[in-house]
C-alpha cells in the first residue's frame, strides 16, 4: 500500500487463505493484537507451506509477500515470536512481521530488537 491507498479489513468472523493454482499473486497485510495472533499464525504456516512446496517442487502456486504486524504488552506475551523469526529467516522478503510492544519497561532480547517498535 501506499499512502492514501484504499484497503479492505476484515474482523473477526471466519476467514481463511486458500489461494489455487493460477490464482494472481497476492500481497498480504496481516494485524494481530495478543491472542488474536492464533488464526493468522495458522494462515502464516500454510504461506510457509505453500512457498516450501513451490520452492522443492515448482507448483502453479503464484505468491506474494506477507507482512504481519502484532501487538503485545510486553515480549514476554507475543505468541509464537521464536516461530515467526524462524519463518522470517526461511523466507526471507517473503514473510516479514514488525511486533510492536506497548508496555516493555525491560531490555528487549537482541534477537528481537530488530523486529520491535514502540516503547
Amino acid at each position: 500500500c501506499t499512502l492514501d491507498s484504499e484497503v479492505a479489513l476484515r474482523v473477526g468472523g471466519d476467514f481463511f487463505f486458500d489461494p489455487q493454482p493460477g490464482d494472481s499473486p497476492v500481497n498480504l497485510v496481516l494485524i494481530a493484537g495478543g491472542v488474536g495472533i492464533n488464526p493468522l499464525f495458522s494462515i502464516l504456516l500454510h504461506i510457509a507451506d505453500l512457498h516450501g512446496y513451490q520452492e522443492g517442487k515448482g507448483n502453479r502456486h503464484k505468491l506474494g509477500t506477507a507482512k504481519l504486524y502484532y501487538s503485545a504488552k510486553t515480549t514476554s506475551e507475543l505468541l509464537f515470536k521464536k516461530n515467526i523469526l524462524g519463518l522470517m529467516k526461511a523466507f526471507p522478503g517473503k514473510i516479514t512481521c514488525c511486533f510492536h510492544v506497548t508496555q516493555q519497561r525491560s531490555q528487549i532480547c537482541e534477537e528481537l530488537q530488530p523486529h520491535v517498535t514502540g516503547k
